[in-house]
C-alpha cells in the first residue's frame, strides 16, 4: 500500500526534483545563447566582463546577469580548459549561487561547477573566497581555474602556508582567492591582533564556495582553530598555590582515580578561602565568586598535581624538567606538555624550573567563521545526510544535482563475519580474484593503522603489487589516486574525502602527461609521446570496462553513513558500470557499540561455521539504523559545543569591531575621554553614595584612589569639609584637575603623538584584558557543567556568568587605560612604529586523530620560507626551509620530522 506522501511524490516528484526542474528554463536560456557566444573572438568574449561590471554599476543585480554570465564562462571554458560545462553542471552552479549546497557525485566536475558562480559574484568586485582542504588543492585549482578567470579579465590569488602578510594582502585582494579553510581563520585571527587598519591582509567576508563543505563543516567544526603565544612568567602565583596543598587534611578533598578527577569538600573549600585571603589572592568573599574562576582552576590542578599524579608512574623529573610517562607504552615523552597549568603545577611540586604556560590569543570554529560571509554556498558528493545541520546551524539547504549520465554502480549488500579474523581473510582472497581478472580495486578503511595492519596481511601471502594511501602526502596521492582506475590496480585508502581527484578508468590522462612529459619542451617528440599515452589509457580503459569498473571493497562501516557514501561513490563515475561491497565482523566498532554479543550468540546457535558470513538486506537496514543514532548524537554534541561557542563568539565580535573603530579613528581622544568620565563617576559614587551625609563619606579612600588611578594628589579631604559642599561639585572638580592634565599633557606630546599613544594604549590593554577573558572563560566552561547537581541549566549559568566577566573586563579596562594615560610621558619624538604581533603557534585538533595538524608550529611571518619538497637537499638542513611538525623529515630517514632532525631542534 503506497502512503498518500509516496503518492504526491510519483505524481510531482520530490521537493529536490521540482527545485532541479526549476532551473530547467534558465539552462535552456544559457543554451541558446551558446551559438553567439561560440562566435565572438577572444577579446570580444573577454570584454564581456568589462560589459557585465558596467550594467551592475548601472543598477542590474547579479541574477539578472547569471544566464548571460554563464554563457560566457560556458564558451570561456571550452576555449582554455577545453571542458564544455554540462547542463547538470549549469544547475549545480546556480544552485551555489542561490547559496545552497551542490551534492554532486564523484567526477561530476565540482571544480569546473564552481567557476560560473565564482566568475558571476566576482563581478561585483569585493572579493570571492574558493574554500579548500589541503594547500594542494588550493593551490592546483588556482593555476588550473586562474587561466580561466585571467582569459575573462578576473584576476585568482591563493592563499599557502608560508606567505608573508604582503603575499596574502595581494592574494584577498585579487577578484577570487583559492585557500584552505585553516589559513582563512587563522588570517582573520591574525588580522585582529594587528594594531594598524593598513597591517590587515582580509578585506571582508563576501562571498565563498566551501568545497568538501561536509568534511570542513560538520567534521572539523568539533575543534576550534587556536593561535596561542607564551604567558608572562606566573611561577610566583603557582608556587604561593602549591603551598597550600600540604596545609589540606584527607577530609578536605575527595579523589576518583576511575574518573582522574579531584574536588574539594566544604572544609577544604572554607580552609582554603582562609589561606588565600591571607595571600592577598581572593577577590570578594567567596572562591566560587565569578572573579575567581582562575584561581579555582589554579588549586585545582595543584590537588590534581599532589593527590593524582604519581612520581616515576605517570611523570619522571629528569634534568630539571618534568618529563611525562605515556599511560600505555611506559615510554618517556620529551617534549609533550600536559595543557591548562597542569605541567606548571606538577613543576611547583617538583621545585624544578616553571616553564610559561602557553595562553589561547585568539579563538574561533568554523561553524561561526564561515557564518560570518554574506553569502555562503558548499559542494560536496554527500551532504543530504547531514541535511538537517546544515539548515540549523548554516541556513544553507541541500539541494542533490542529477548526473549527467545515468549511475551503473552495483551496491551489493553487506557481508559480515564473526570475527575480524574471518573478515580479512575474505577481503584478500576477493582482492587477489579481482586482480586476476584486471579489475581495478579500491580498498577503504576507517584508520592508518586499519590500513597498514590489511597491507601487511596482504605482504605475508606473497601479494605485493599494491599501493597504501594515509593523507599524508597530498601531491603524491593525488596522482597515486587519479592512477587506480588502471587495470588490477589495488590501492588500499583511508578517509577518501577531499582527495580532489577523481578515479578514471584506465588512468587519469592529464596527471599522466604532467607527470611524464613535464619537462619535455612543447614539439614533434612530446605530441608522439602524449599520443601514445593517450592511446594506451584508451585501451587500459577498455580491460577495465570488460572487468566490471572500479570495485570498492570497505574493510568497516564507519559511525557516519556520509564517510560509507563518499567511499562508495569513487566507482560508477560518469555513467560507468562499478560494484561497491562492505565486509562487516561482529568485532567491529560500530558491530560492538550496538550489540553484537547477542548477534554472536545467536549465530553460534544457527550453526554459522568458520569463514562463512551472513549476507541479508535486513543487516544492512539494522546498520544504517544505527549509523543513523550515532550521526544524532554527534549533531546533537556540535549543536551543544556551538550554543556555549556562541557566547564568546557574540563578545569576540563586539572586541574586534571595537578593535576596527579604533584603528580607523581619527579623534581617538573622546573614547579615552569617555573611558576617564566613567572612571571619575564610578570612583566618586563609590566612596560618595547618592543621599548620604557628608560624615558618611569616605573622602580619605577617594583621595588615595584618585592618587592611584588618576595619578593626582588633590585635597579631597579638606574639600568634603566644606560648608554646603555637594557629590556634584566633588565630581567636577576632580574632572576639572583631571582635564587640565589631560590637555597640559596633550600640549606637551602634539596632536598626532597625543592620538598614537592613546590609540596604543588602548588597544594594547583590550588585548591584554581580551587573552586573559577567553582563559577565565574556558575554565568557567570546565567547570559549569558541575551547575547541573544543582538542578540550574549549564548553560544559562554560562551565559550569565560570561556576561559577568565581559563587563568586569569592560570596567577593567577603562580603569587600566585611565591609569596607564594618566602616567604616559614621552621618552622619544621618532615616528612612532605599531608594535610586532607576539610570538604565536597555529593549532587545530584533527577531530578523527586527535592530533594538532599544526603541531605548535610557529605561524609569525618571519618564520622562514616555504620550500617545495624537489628543492630540498636532504643532506643540507638549510634548505629545507619551515617544515610541519607531522611532515617527513627531508633528510629521508622515514621517520615524522618531529620524531627526527625536530626532535634534535627541540632537545
Amino acid at each position: 500500500m503506497v502512503s498518500l506522501g509516496g503518492l504526491a511524490r510519483k505524481i510531482f516528484g520530490s521537493a529536490n526534483d521540482r527545485r532541479v526542474r526549476s532551473y530547467r528554463s534558465r539552462v535552456d536560456a544559457i543554451n541558446a545563447l551558446e551559438e553567439s557566444m561560440a562566435a565572438l573572438s577572444d577579446e570580444a568574449l573577454a570584454a564581456k566582463t568589462v560589459e557585465f561590471r558596467e550594467q551592475l554599476a548601472n543598477g542590474k543585480t547579479l541574477d539578472d546577469l547569471l544566464v548571460p554570465a554563464f554563457a560566457v564562462v560556458r564558451e570561456g571554458a571550452r576555449r582554455v580548459l577545453g571542458l564544455r560545462p554540462f547542463d547538470v553542471q549549469l544547475i549545480g552552479g546556480m544552485i551555489l549561487h542561490e547559496k545552497s549546497i551542490a551534492e554532486m557525485k564523484t567526477g561530476e566536475g565540482k571544480t569546473l561547477v564552481a567557476t560560473l558562480p565564482v566568475y558571476l559574484n566576482a563581478l561585483a568586485g569585493k572579493g570571492v573566497h574558493v574554500v579548500t582542504v589541503n594547500d594542494y588543492l588550493a593551490k592546483r585549482d588556482s593555476v588550473t581555474m586562474g587561466r580561466l578567470y585571467g582569459f575573462l579579465g578576473l584576476t585568482t590569488g591563493v592563499i599557502v602556508h608560508g606567505l608573508s602578510d604582503e603575499e596574502r594582502r595581494e592574494a584577498y585582494n585579487r577578484d577570487i582567492t583559492y585557500a584552505t579553510n585553516n589559513e582563512l581563520g587563522f588570517d582573520y585571527l591574525r588580522d585582529n591582533m594587528k594594531y594598524d587598519r593598513g597591517q590587515m591582509v582580509q578585506r571582508g567576508h563576501s562571498f565563498a564556495i566551501v568545497d568538501e563543505v561536509d568534511s570542513i563543516l560538520v567534521d572539523e567544526a568539533r575543534t576550534p582553530l587556536i593561535i596561542s603565544g607564551p604567558l608572562d612568567d606566573r611561577s610566583d602565583l603557582y608556587n604561593t598555590i602549591d603551598a597550600f596543598i600540604p596545609m589540606l587534611a584527607e577530609g578536605d578533598y575527595e579523589i576518583d582515580e576511575k574518573q582522574r578527577s579531584a574536588n574539594f569538600s566544604e572544609e577544604g573549600t572554607e580552609k582554603l578561602e582562609n589561606l588565600l585571603k591571607e595571600a592577598g589572592l581572593l577577590k570578594g568573599q567567596s572562591l566560587y565568586d565569578v572573579e575567581n574562576v582562575a584561581i579555582v582552576h589554579h588549586i585545582n590542578n595543584a590537588l590534581k598535581a599532589h593527590k593524582l599524579f604519581q612520581r616515576d608512574k605517570d611523570y619522571i623529573v629528569r634534568n630539571d624538567e618534568i618529563v611525562i610517562i605515556d599511560e600505555f607504552t611506559g615510554r618517556m615523552m620529551p617534549g609533550r606538555r600536559y595543557s591548562e597549568g597542569q605541567h606548571q603545577a606538577l613543576e611547583a611540586k617538583e621545585k624544578v624550573t616553571i616553564q610559561p604556560e602557553n595562553q589561547t590569543l585568539a579563538q574561533v570554529t568554523f561553524q561561526n567563521y564561515f557564518r560570518m560571509y554574506d553569502k555562503l554556498a558548499g559542494m560536496t558528493g554527500t551532504a543530504s545526510t547531514e541535511a538537517e545541520e546544515f539548515g540549523n546551524i548554516y541556513g544553507l539547504e541541500v539541494v542533490e544535482v542529477p548526473t549527467n549520465l545515468p549511475i551503473q554502480r552495483l551496491d551489493e549488500d553487506d557481508e559480515v563475519y564473526r570475527t575480524a579474523e574471518e573478515k580479512y581473510e575474505a577481503i584478500i582472497e576477493e582482492i587477489k580474484a579481482a586482480h586476476e581478472r584486471g579489475q581495478p580495486v579500491l580498498v577503504g578503511t576507517t584508520s592508518i593503522e586499519k590500513s597498514e595492519l590489511l597491507a601487511d596481511r596482504l605482504k605475508r601471502t606473497g601479494f605485493q603489487n599494491f599501493q597504501v594511501l594515509n593523507a599524508r602526502y597530498h601531491e603524491q596521492e593525488a596522482y597515486i589516486v587519479s592512477q587506480a582506475g588502471v587495470p588490477g590496480a589495488v590501492t588500499i585508502a583511508t578517509n577518501m574525502a577531499g582527495r580532489g581527484t577523481d578515479i578514471q578508468l584506465g588512468g587519469n590522462p592529464e596527471m599522466r602527461i604532467e607527470r611524464e612529459l613535464g619537462d619535455l619542451e612543447p614539439g614533434p617528440e612530446r605530441d608522439a609521446r602524449e599520443k601514445a599515452i593517450l592511446e594506451e589509457i584508451k585501451v587500459a580503459k577498455g580491460k577495465a570496462l570488460a572487468a566490471g569498473g572500479l570495485y570498492v571493497i570497505a574493510s568497516e562501516r564507519h559511525e557516519s553513513r556520509r564517510i560509507d557514501n563518499q567511499l562508495r561513490g569513487r566507482s560508477g563515475r560518469q555513467g560507468d558500470p562499478g560494484r561497491s561491497k562492505f565486509y562487516l565482523s561482529l568485532q567491529d566498532d560500530l558491530m560492538r557499540i550496538f550489540g553484537s554479543d547477542r548477534m554472536d550468540s545467536m549465530l553460534t546457535k544457527l550453526g554459522l561455521k568458520e569463514g562463512e558470513a551472513i549476507v541479508h538486506p535486513w543487516i544492512n537496514k539494522a546498520l544504517e539504523r544505527a549509523q543513523k543514532k550515532v550521526e544524532a548524537r554527534n549533531f546533537d554534541i556540535r549543536k551543544n559545543l556551538l550554543k556555549y561557542d556562541d557566547v564568546l563568539n557574540d563578545q569576540r565580535k563586539v572586541i574586534f569591531e571595537q578593535r576596527l573603530e579604533l584603528m580607523e579613528s581619527t579623534n581617538i581622544s573622546e573614547t579615552a575621554a569617555d573611558m576617564r568620565n566613567e572612571v571619575i563617576e564610578n570612583l566618586v559614587a563609590t566612596h560618595i553614595p547618592e543621599r548620604a551625609y557628608a560624615e558618611q563619606w569616605d573622602a580619605k579612600g577617594l583621595k588615595e584612589q584618585v592618587a592611584r588611578i588618576l595619578n593626582l594628589d588633590l585635597p579631597i579631604d579638606e574639600w568634603a569639609k566644606e560648608e554646603g559642599i555637594a557629590e556634584d561639585d566633588i565630581r567636577e572638580r576632580v574632572t576639572g584637575a583631571v582635564e587640565k592634565a589631560t590637555a597640559d599633557r596633550a600640549e606637551r606630546f602634539g596632536p598626532e603623538i597625543m592620538t598614537y599613544v592613546e590609540r596604543s594604549v588602548i588597544l594594547q590593554t583590550l588585548d591584554h584584558l581580551w587573552r586573559e577573558h577567553i582563559v577565565n572563560l574556558d575554565h568557567l566552561r570546565s567547570v559549569i557543567g558541575f551547575r547541573g547537581y544543582a538542578q540550574r541549566d549549564p548553560l544559562q549559568e554560562y551565559k550569565s556568568e560570561a556576561f559577568e566577566l565581559f563587563q568586569a573586563l569592560l570596567a577593567n579596562l577603562r580603569e587600566a587605560v585611565t591609569t596607564q594615560l594618566m602616567r604616559v610621558e614621552l621618552v622619544r619624538e621618532a615616528a612612532p612604529e605599531p608594535p610586532p604581533l607576539p610570538q604565536m603557534q597555529a593549532h587545530h585538533l584533527d577531530p578523527t586523530t586527535g592530533e594538532d595538524e599544526f603541531a605548535a608550529s610557529a605561524i609569525t611571518a618571519d618564520d622562514g620560507p616555504v620550500v617545495d619538497p624537489e628543492n630540498r637537499d636532504p643532506k643540507n638542513p638549510t634548505t629545507w626551509g619551515k617544515i610541519g611538525r607531522n611532515e617527513f623529515c627531508p633528510c629521508g630517514s622515514g621517520k615524522k620530522y618531529k620524531h627526527c632532525h625536530g626532535a634534535f631542534e627541540q632537545a
